[in-house]
Order: structure tokens, then C-alpha cells, then sequence
């Protein structure tokens, strides 16, 4: 067996280790931080490791606009295609975004959003991210009876609040969260959630509301 060194040296010399490190340096600092001597440091690592699967730093950051890419628009569109027998429980499925970082990661959407101050291709990526996601819930609406006009409203209307949200860096507890998600899911699709429905959204969460 090799000794212990030499794997971690391994893991920390691969391309998700220096991608992993530059979406730390994002979240912590902003992309002018994100630069390969920085990374090579925080990897304790030489540089020239950087070239075995980056040619530069402008690819770096492009793979780190598509990991963005994967990570919340895919994750997001997944959701509103997730199993649901109603357009409420369809509703509390896309809401699992927002409290699972696994799922869509606020914290990276406002690092990549504050990016696109101040570059055209990285805000150019957000608008054809918008329109992906928003298309995405409008699709969902249709899916349960909704016209293409009330759809696409109802869509628009939940992705800008959350947006909002995450652009104002807005802070909640889980418990103000999970008390007001019942009237968000009101507002917007018109009817009530069932009480089995926030049972099984509350414990895909390990919330447990104070009345109970």
C-alpha cells in the first residue's frame, strides 16, 4: 500500500481537487482571486501541477462556469421533473432546491451572479441559465393543467422571488423558512399543500414543526 502522503498528494493533484479549491477561492473572495498560485498553495502544490489539466487560467474558469451549469440549472431542472401527483407536491419538490445545497447551491449562484459584473460571457451564461430554469418550472405548470400564459407567469413569479432572494443574500432560519413555504406554495399554484405533502418535505429537510 503507498503511504498516506503519497495518496493525499494524488487526490489533491486532480482536476476536480484544483476545481474544488477555485470554487473556494470564488465563494470566499470573488474570480479575481482565483488565480493558479493562490490554488497551488492552498493545495500545497507546484504550480506547473496546475498544466497537467488546465492549458490556462481562462480554462479554469470556464470549467468552472459549467460545473455552476451542472450543479444548479441541472439540478434545478431535475426537480421540477421529479415524481409528483399534484402541482403543490410538484412545487414542494423544486422548494427542496432551496434548502439543499446538494441540489442548488445559493451561495455559488450569488458568487457567479456578482461574476457577471463584470464579464459579458459569464452574465451571457446566466441569461440562457434564467431562460433554462424558468422554461424548465413554466413546463411543470403545463404539466398539470395550467395554460402556457398562466405557466409561464407562475414560473417567471417562483424564480425571481428565489433570485431576489439570493441577490439580497437574504438570511432566514429553517423555522421562519418552513413556516412561510406553505403560503409561498399557496400564492403560487392557488391551492393549499396537503398536510402529507409538508410531512414528507418536512422530513426530507429533518424539520420538525414546533406544534408538533
Amino acid at each position: 500500500m503507498p503511504p498516506a502522503d503519497n495518496r493525499n498528494t494524488k487526490l489533491k493533484s486532480s482536476r476536480d481537487a484544483w476545481l474544488d479549491a477555485a470554487f473556494d477561492l470564488l465563494l470566499e473572495s470573488g474570480v479575481d482571486s482565483v488565480r493558479i498560485l493562490p490554488l497551488a498553495k492552498r493545495l500545497e502544490l507546484s504550480r506547473t501541477s496546475f498544466y497537467w489539466f488546465f492549458k490556462n487560467r481562462e480554462e479554469l474558469l470556464h470549467a468552472l462556469i459549467e460545473r455552476w451549469r451542472q450543479k444548479n440549472t441541472q439540478g434545478l431542472v431535475n426537480q421540477t421533473k421529479a415524481y409528483a401527483e399534484t402541482i403543490t407536491e410538484a412545487i414542494l419538490n423544486v422548494f427542496d432546491c432551496w434548502l439543499d445545497p446538494q441540489l442548488f447551491d445559493s451561495q455559488l449562484e450569488f458568487a457567479i451572479r456578482s461574476w457577471a459584473l463584470q464579464s459579458q460571457d459569464v452574465s451571457q451564461a446566466i441569461e440562457t441559465a434564467d431562460e433554462t430554469r424558468i422554461e424548465a418550472l413554466t413546463q411543470m405548470f403545463i404539466r398539470f393543467g395550467h395554460e402556457p400564459l398562466a405557466a409561464g407567469v407562475r414560473g417567471r413569479t417562483i424564480y425571481l422571488t428565489q433570485i431576489g432572494y439570493i441577490s439580497l443574500n437574504s438570511q432566514e432560519t429553517q423555522e421562519l423558512r418552513m413556516r412561510r413555504i406553505p403560503s409561498y406554495v399557496e400564492i403560487f399554484t392557488g391551492q393549499p399543500p396537503q398536510a402529507h405533502d409538508l410531512r414528507r418535505f418536512h422530513a426530507r429537510h429533518a424539520y420538525t414543526p414546533e406544534d408538533e
